[in-house]
């Protein structure tokens, strides 16, 4: 056990900044779950999963200004999240545009 009060503050402080980020990194965590999720998901809406990114993203940014994770890393998931959603994005594009068109050769 540390004897100085300098050391005896300085544990009570980090104690206190662990669980604090801990509570953010797990929020971060839930929330880019529930985007890729959303994304990767099976008969997903785009404007849903757009929705949940927004969220994410929002999420990544706040917790990377208040200095929990660098804002390199947060850069880069926001770029791989947007990428996930712009392939749902046009993969779901295509696939309307080939079944509004596929009457249109019919006839």
């Amino acid at each position: 056990m540390a004897h100085h009060k300098s050391t005896i503050k300085s544990i009570r402080q980090s104690k206190k900044r662990y669980t604090r980020n801990k509570f953010y990194r797990t929020r971060l965590k839930n929330s880019i779950k529930a985007a890729k999720d959303a994304i990767n998901g099976e008969n997903v809406e785009p404007a849903y999963a757009g929705d949940l990114l927004k969220k994410a993203v929002s999420v990544v940014n706040r917790i990377s200004s208040k200095g929990i994770i660098p804002k390199g890393r947060a850069g880069r998931i926001t770029s791989r999240l947007n990428l996930m959603f712009n392939k749902l994005r046009s993969k779901s594009e295509v696939s309307a545009e080939k079944g509004g068109d596929g009457a249109k050769h019919n006839s």
